[in-house]
């Protein structure tokens, strides 16, 4: 018998695990396809978890003309809301108005398009607003114009994902590299390296959704031409002590055109961001540069009372956007829209590769995906992912509802532990308290109401290998946990997973 026919054989095979690759492996399960999916690090651990958490149609896009793009974020804002409302919300933004840039007219046309464009369901209009003393800008700006879009947990918008596609049977892997793939008798064959060794899988069809690494991925790994070139475009953000009081998010217009959002964050930060430069380094070292930091507390300089230095920045981030190569002169100015290429390696063993592509409209790019695969899958059923809440968002009616029944039933939980639960696993929070009633059923207290019941939940459930998966990826604790405190998370996590890694999905 010839080896590979004893491979385990899918529909699809997708690689990469950021929201573009789990989106599209979860529209393809819920169609009754089998998939498979790996990735060489954890969920979200580049770009995807790298954003300003934001759900938007892009505002400043308009003025490049990306009518399209735009329309299809802003409809999803309202789409994302009733399937995820635990982890995305209504956000209001003002815009400070600055004469010398864009004039009052310009602006309050393009808030008009905007409004117009999104089809708003539960989103408040936009409108004009005055500034008085009391706000934290400068007295010079007296004039601003506030609008709707959404905020976002992006590393758990794709864990909701990935979740999700597994309840519909597909099998997702992380830590799990593809070393290469090739069409062997019609069939793509692929060879991975992951945490138990070296093993193999077929696929009808192979999806590429590696993100920065698309185009190094076809090239090398597949040994192929890649059909388009992509532009690697450094986004970094700053973390601080919360600027101002107030839960609406700024909209900053700096000298150069380009914008800075300020934004609340974890109610007690404020997340500055996010620059555009273009990065040829290594795609596994992204760091934000001294210049960007200077850049961003420029910016913020310039608008609010309150100057912040180096010594304030409590944290940052950076994150690298693969944007289709479309010969902009500058990066605020490459298109954030997705094209999917598809190449013919051999006669039905379609690629599908993503190039480009925002959190934002991921959804509507896996449906797009399916829509490209569909003449290779006859029995795909129709799309489905509009209207599916996703997990924790079912039977949802608000965190707050959800939190103060979350106090009834464990008694001596602290309301703060409650809420976050609520916002972080949604209707999902019952799963990961099966079999607690009382404080003292949940297990070991490592730091900042973190129980061990919670660690376990997220280590069966949620893919968690380390400390980082953890405190920054499923959860935001890592701003309060201390460096004594994760060397015991860590060593009970490695025990733990000691005997249940076998189990873990």
């Amino acid at each position: 018998m010839n080896i590979e026919n004893s491979l385990p054989l899918y529909d699809i095979a997708v690689i990469g695990g950021g929201i573009n690759g789990v989106g599209i492996a979860n529209d393809a399960a819920g169609r009754g396809l089998s998939v498979f999916l790996c990735e060489k690090d954890d969920f979200a651990s580049h770009t995807s978890s790298a954003s300003s958490k934001l759900i938007h149609g892009g505002l400043r896009y308009l003025e490049h003309y990306e009518f399209r793009l735009v329309h299809e974020a802003l409809a999803e804002r309202e789409v994302l809301m009733r399937k995820a409302p635990h982890i995305v919300w209504p956000l209001r933004f003002v815009m400070p108005h600055r004469p010398h840039l864009r004039p009052a007219w310009l602006i309050r046309s393009g808030l008009f398009l905007y409004d117009y464009l999104g089809k708003r369901e539960t989103l408040a209009a936009s409108k004009k607003i005055h500034m008085n003393a009391s706000s934290p800008l400068i007295p010079e700006i007296c004039l601003g114009f506030e609008y709707s879009d959404c905020a976002v947990d992006d590393s758990r918008l794709v864990i909701l994902n990935a979740m999700q596609a597994r309840e519909h049977g597909a099998e997702l892997m992380t830590r799990t590299r593809c070393v290469c793939a090739e069409v062997v008798e019609g069939v793509w064959v692929l060879s991975l390296q992951g945490a138990k060794g070296y093993f193999q899988i077929r696929a009808k069809a192979l999806v590429n959704a590696t993100g920065p690494w698309v185009e190094e991925f076809i090239k090398t790994q597949l040994d192929q031409p890649s059909p388009y070139k992509i532009r690697q475009v450094q986004g970094s953000h700053l973390v601080v002590k919360r600027l101002y009081e107030g839960d609406h998010a700024y909209i900053l217009q700096n000298n150069d055109r380009r914008i800075v959002f300020t934004i609340p964050y974890l109610n007690e930060f404020t997340l500055i961001g996010t620059t555009d430069q273009l990065y040829t380094q290594h795609l596994d070292q992204v760091e934000i540069t001294s210049s960007e930091t200077d850049y961003l507390l420029e910016v913020v300089n310039a608008h609010f009372k309150k100057p912040i230095t180096k010594e304030d920045i409590v944290e940052y981030f950076s994150g690298v956007r693969p944007l289709c190569d479309d010969e902009s002169d500058q990066p605020s100015a490459i298109t954030r829209d997705y094209t999917l290429a598809l190449q013919m390696v051999a006669p039905n063993a379609p690629l599908l590769s993503v190039f480009g592509g925002k959190l934002t409209t991921y959804r509507m790019l896996a449906e797009s995906a399916m829509t490209r695969l569909k003449p290779y899958f006859k029995h795909m059923a129709p799309a489905w992912t509009k209207t599916e809440p996703l997990p924790g968002g079912e039977h949802f009616k608000s965190k707050l509802t959800l939190a103060t029944a979350i106090q009834r039933r464990v008694k001596g939980i602290s309301p703060t532990l409650a809420a976050r639960w609520a916002s972080t696993y949604g209707t999902r929070v019952w799963k990961l308290l099966e079999g607690v009633a009382k404080l003292e059923d949940m297990g070991e207290y490592f730091a900042d109401e973190l129980y061990r019941v919670e660690v376990d939940y997220l280590i069966r459930v949620e893919w968690v290998q380390t400390v980082d998966d953890l405190l920054w990826r499923r959860t935001k604790l890592g701003y309060h946990v201390g460096s004594t405190e994760k060397r015991i998370l860590e060593d009970y996590m490695m025990n733990r997973m000691g005997y249940t890694t076998g189990l873990i999905a």
